[in-house]
C-alpha cells in the first residue's frame, strides 16, 4: 500500500509553495508585481474602492473572475455614516491581514501544523492633526500596538519565532514601519 504524504499545511500547498520560490529565485523578474486599486467617491465620507486585475509573475493576471469591493467611510463622530470601516481602520486591516498570512506561510514552511491564530491592533491617533485644527499633531498614527495568539504542534518558543520571521517578510509591515515613496498627480476637468 502507498501513503501520500500531504503537501497541505495550514491551507498552504507547500509543495506549489516552494515551487513558486523556486521558480522566481530562477527567474528573478517573476518577482515584479504591481497591484492596482481604483477608488470612486460616492457621497460624504462615502468612497468604494475595486480591486481585480494585477501584473504579476511576467504576466497580467487574469484569473479573477470578479472585482473585490470595499466600501469606506467614517463614523458619525467623524462626519460620516457608517458606510465601511474608515481608511485607518483598513490600515490596521492591512497590516494585521499580511502579517497574518506571512506568519502561516512561514509555519507551512517549518512544518509546524497551526491550530489558532488571532491578533488584536489598535492604532492611536490624534485627529486634531488630520483635522486641520492643531498642526502639532501629526494627522496619522502615533503609534501601532499588535498582539498575537498562536497556537500549534511547536513549542511555545518556536511559535513566537513564527511572529518574529513574520514581522521579517510582511510587505505591508515592511512598507508601515519604513515608508514608501508615493507619487500623486491631480487631473483636474
Amino acid at each position: 500500500m502507498t501513503t501520500l504524504a500531504s503537501t497541505i499545511r495550514n491551507g498552504v500547498d507547500t509543495q506549489q509553495m516552494f515551487g513558486t520560490l523556486d521558480a522566481i529565485g530562477a527567474q528573478p523578474e517573476l518577482g515584479a508585481f504591481t497591484f492596482r486599486a481604483t477608488n470612486q467617491w460616492l457621497n460624504g465620507a462615502h468612497n468604494r474602492s475595486t480591486i481585480k486585475g494585477f501584473f504579476g509573475a511576467g504576466g497580467e493576471d487574469t484569473t479573477r473572475t470578479e472585482a473585490f469591493l470595499l466600501d469606506a467611510g467614517e463614523p458619525a463622530v467623524l462626519l460620516g455614516t457608517d458606510t465601511g470601516p474608515n481608511p485607518a481602520e483598513y490600515l490596521l486591516h492591512a497590516l494585521a491581514a499580511c502579517l497574518t498570512t506571512t506568519l502561516v506561510y512561514s509555519a507551512s514552511a517549518r512544518k509546524v501544523r497551526l491550530t489558532e491564530v488571532s491578533s488584536t491592533f489598535e492604532g492611536d491617533m490624534d485627529v486634531r492633526g488630520c483635522l486641520g485644527i492643531d498642526d502639532a499633531f501629526r494627522n496619522g498614527f502615533t503609534q501601532i500596538r499588535a498582539t498575537f495568539h498562536i497556537k500549534g504542534d511547536a513549542p511555545a518558543e518556536k511559535l513566537r519565532a513564527i511572529v518574529e520571521n513574520a514581522q521579517k517578510r510582511s510587505a505591508v509591515y515592511d512598507m508601515v514601519r519604513n515608508g514608501v515613496p508615493i507619487s500623486i498627480e491631480a487631473v483636474a476637468e
